[in-house]
């Protein structure tokens, strides 16, 4: 994992070093609305549906302007994921954290609205729940994709969807999925 954060780091800052005239530093936090989804939850041999869970994310950014109406937009994001799962008997909280990389490419509609689109690879860093910890997979892919609102020119509101395209769970074929809503301020 910290091979693969490394490397991250060294292209971003390669960019940086090809566009430095066309570069924004920056940092966001906001709210995750947060659920697992899929078919055949079950947990110790019960079955379970899940509720969404209201969670946080905050990290930093890096916005490369490589036209008038493109720019690139990789991130470092702790993310807080993951769902209520509830039976006829009990219920409880999986509370998954996340160091997550989504990689947006920012396509302007407009002087202040962008539609983003990208990957992202998240890597499990914490869990608070009763599943036992060995049943969690540590890597999770994603597609994102949402809007961004320039309200000046350094601070911003943006609006996310990230849908989880691998398992959660080793037992479970549960997803990720978690609606995003960020301020954050570019310098």
């Amino acid at each position: 994992m910290k091979k693969i954060i490394i490397l991250a780091a060294v292209l971003t800052f390669s960019f940086t070093a090809l566009h430095a005239q066309a570069v924004k530093f920056g940092f966001k936090a906001g709210l995750n609305y947060a659920n697992q989804t899929g078919s055949d939850i079950t947990v110790n041999s019960k079955n379970y549906k899940t509720d969404a869970i209201t969670t946080y994310h905050v990290g930093l950014l890096v916005e490369l302007k490589l036209t008038d109406g493109f720019a690139i937009q990789p991130e470092l994001l702790y993310s807080t994921e993951g769902a209520t799962y509830k039976n006829a008997i009990e219920d409880f909280k999986n509370e998954l954290g996340y160091l997550s990389i989504p990689v947006m490419a920012k396509i302007s509609l407009n002087k202040a609205i962008s539609l983003d689109l990208g990957p992202q690879a998240s890597f499990l860093v914490s869990e608070k729940n009763k599943f036992d910890a060995k049943n969690a997979e540590t890597f999770d892919f994603g597609l994102a994709g949402g809007l961004s609102l320039n309200i000046t020119e350094n601070f911003f509101l943006q609006g996310r969807y990230v849908l989880g395209l691998t398992d959660a769970s080793k037992e479970a074929q549960v997803k990720n999925s978690v609606l995003q809503v960020s301020a954050g301020f570019k310098f």
